[in-house]
């Protein structure tokens, strides 16, 4: 897919964009974030910033009312509630939903600004990407995220760094409040039935806070899995979604069985776990090495395995173990 140009009037539109930021106790991220948007090549008059505070009890609120945003405070709700709220404040045609622990290059919004016409898309924004002091935790798992193409159909996108008309954002009634996680896959699933969903590597967001190590990574994975089945329940079922759901379990079964094969007195039986166990830890690899494939790395190939092996045991435990709070 080609990028079309930005080549277009725009004068029409009074506030192109309403960029809208949830917080809650991100007094070290909130500055840079804030000072990132203040350095944007772009009309000022043509955006806003809002954030919308949780409740901080450090100086969140105050620093973000002094870098000029519009700040509300709004406590005890899902960051899909924050989000809402933020949305319901904004004026602009375009809401931009950025992440308190993310920064934008200077060209963010005149990228964005290719999209303001082009009334088919309903949806647009990239997975951010990592900074330049990442760890190979946050390296390796970017190779996961991030899309192969520089502009592409997409289907969905991450809500860190994503623009979605307000008019079909209003239609669709926003993010799902009660989804603790996973909120922007449900509302990306909505969305495509209004529109079309585009990523485009060009609108770049950077995430500071993206997991730097393994434990941390495990931690979030187990978090973020809380909600896969609650959100299967309130957007109706999605074949695509079925390898994400059912493979996280089917991995913690399989690594279960594996364990217990001493114990099993039917040794056909544990030959066969242990052969779907390997078929499973092939495909695991054989993705490693697909991701790695632009500058083959053993090392780097035997990272990602580590954190898929990870995330689909997070992910599982979250299904047997975890709990919305």
């Amino acid at each position: 897919m080609v990028r079309i140009s930005c080549a277009i009037s725009r004068e029409g539109l009074f506030m192109h964009f309403s960029v809208i930021i949830p917080a809650k106790n991100e007094e070290s991220n909130i500055g840079r974030c804030l000072d990132s948007l203040r350095k944007l090549d772009y009309d000022g008059s043509r955006y806003e910033v809002i954030v919308v505070d949780n409740g901080s009890s450090d100086r969140t609120v105050e620093i973000a009312r002094q870098k000029g945003a519009l700040v509300f405070v709004q406590p005890d709700m899902t960051i899909s509630g924050l989000r809402n709220f933020g949305a319901a404040q904004a004026r602009g045609e375009i809401l931009a939903f950025l992440d308190a622990d993310c920064t934008v290059l200077e060209n963010w919004l005149n990228e964005a600004a290719c999209y303001l016409l082009r009334k088919e898309v309903a949806c647009f924004g990239s997975p951010p990407i990592v900074p330049e002091n990442a760890t190979w935790v946050q390296n390796a798992w970017f190779l996961i995220r991030k899309r192969e193409n520089p502009v592409q159909a997409a289907d969905w996108l991450e809500s860190m760094n994503m623009f979605v008309r307000r008019e079909i954002f209003a239609e669709i009634s926003g993010f799902d409040e009660s989804l603790v996680t996973c909120e922007d896959y449900d509302l990306s699933l909505r969305l495509k039935t209004k529109g079309l969903l585009l990523n485009d590597n060009g609108i770049v967001a950077i995430h500071h806070g993206e997991a730097a190590t393994v434990a941390t990574f495990f931690r979030k994975e187990k978090w973020r899995g809380l909600s896969n089945y609650r959100g299967l329940m309130r957007h109706g079922f999605v074949w695509k979604e079925i390898p994400s759901i059912v493979a996280p379990p089917v991995h913690c079964l399989l690594a279960l069985a594996v364990g217990m094969t001493p114990l099993i007195k039917y040794p056909g039986l544990g030959n066969v776990i242990i052969f779907l166990f390997v078929v499973w830890q092939s495909v695991l690899f054989f993705l490693s090495v697909r991701k790695n494939r632009a500058q083959v790395d053993i090392v780097k190939i035997m990272q990602l395995y580590l954190l898929l092996n990870v995330y689909f045991s997070a992910r599982g435990l979250a299904v047997f173990g975890g709990r919305n709070r």
